[in-house]
């Protein structure tokens, strides 16, 4: 249906509005984090932060785009010719290069029809009214519960479209009710994961998750480019965003960096368990990373994916998810970037 002149300019001035307000959203995180740096390590060096607002707008084309170039040279000292800013990103990355192919992470039930095998702990969905098994067969309610703790003894219901850790609901057998279930909307019943000794001597509550960053370029080669571990707190019952320390890993060859990060603060140990990062080595990292690189292959149309990955006490490589949208990158710029400087994005422009 055509628009007409007048709702084309209430749809356009809408779109500008709402994208006025994202980057004054991202502007105030990275100064708040830009803030944190300053207070403990110091006034930004002011040459760094005048290349990184040059950069912003010869490069980039807009001033917006400097707060996040600001944070990262204010984090490493230093500018780099080639980092992403997250705001941009955002707006101009990922509507490009995943468009609504990216959106499909969001619909859970989906990721078992992409991917197969046993990498993913699902057991049943919940989608549309119906409850279906990881194989796509209807469930009836009287049924369910015997099919959700066959093999687990307890499970984590997950919203589609969650993420930072909202939207993701526990159950034992006794607890687990199908029409709690229905109340909560669409998403994944999965096995709880015990995870590996090694995670747990960090924070043996909330599972352990590394994040990969895969890119396909512009000849379909794909590639692992980031990868850092999100660990939780002592008490939380799984990973939440606003209380997360990260910790980089080196890609060569699966050590954590010496240094982690909680709120963007320097800690060389988890701040309950006292159990230091440097030295520790991820369990069975290579196979992480062939797991990744070759599940994106059966969805290179979505051109950059965040996997969440952990590694169970048997030590089987488990997919908790994956996210095709926006995918957080500036953690992973600050501390390993430029991680995409050959990929050229800066050369793509925003799609009004």
């Amino acid at each position: 249906m055509m628009l007409s002149g007048a709702e084309e300019f209430v749809r356009r001035s809408a779109k500008r509005v709402s994208l006025y307000r994202f980057h004054l959203d991202h502007c105030a995180q990275a100064k708040k984090i830009l803030q944190v740096l300053e207070d403990r390590h110091g006034k930004a060096n002011p040459a760094n932060m005048r290349l990184a607002d040059e950069y912003a707008r010869d490069v980039f084309g807009d001033p917006v785009y400097a707060p996040w170039l600001r944070v990262y040279a204010a984090f490493c000292d230093t500018f780099k010719e080639g980092w992403i800013p997250d705001n941009y990103y955002a707006v101009v990355v990922v509507p490009q290069l995943k468009g609504l192919y990216g959106k499909i992470a969001d619909l859970k039930p989906i990721s078992q029809q992409l991917f197969d095998g046993d990498a993913l702990p699902d057991v049943a969905y919940f989608a549309n009214g119906l409850f279906f098994t990881d194989k796509s067969v209807a469930v009836p309610d009287r049924e369910l519960k015997e099919v959700v703790f066959e093999h687990a003894e307890r499970v984590v219901f997950k919203l589609d479209g969650s993420s930072q850790g909202k939207g993701v609901h526990f159950f034992d057998k006794a607890s687990f009710d199908p029409e709690r279930v229905r109340s909560l909307g669409n998403g994944v019943i999965q096995r709880f994961i015990v995870q590996h000794p090694m995670f747990s001597a960090f924070a043996s509550k909330p599972v352990a998750t590394l994040r990969f960053t895969t890119v396909v370029d512009d000849s379909g080669r794909i590639s692992l480019r980031a990868c850092y571990l999100r660990l939780g707190r002592a008490d939380d019952t799984h990973i939440m965003s606003r209380r997360q320390i990260c910790v980089a890993v080196k890609l060569e060859n699966g050590e954590l960096y010496d240094e982690g990060y909680s709120n963007w603060g320097a800690i060389t140990a988890h701040p309950d368990s006292g159990v230091r990062f440097a030295g520790v080595r991820i369990p069975q990292f290579e196979q992480c990373v062939a797991l990744v690189l070759r599940l994106h292959r059966k969805i290179p149309f979505a051109r950059c994916v965040g996997w969440d990955v952990t590694v169970d006490a048997n030590e089987r490589v488990q997919v908790m998810e994956w996210n095709g949208g926006h995918n957080d990158v500036k953690f992973s710029e600050a501390t390993q970037g430029p991680c995409f400087s050959d990929l050229k994005w800066e050369r793509l422009r925003a799609v009004h």
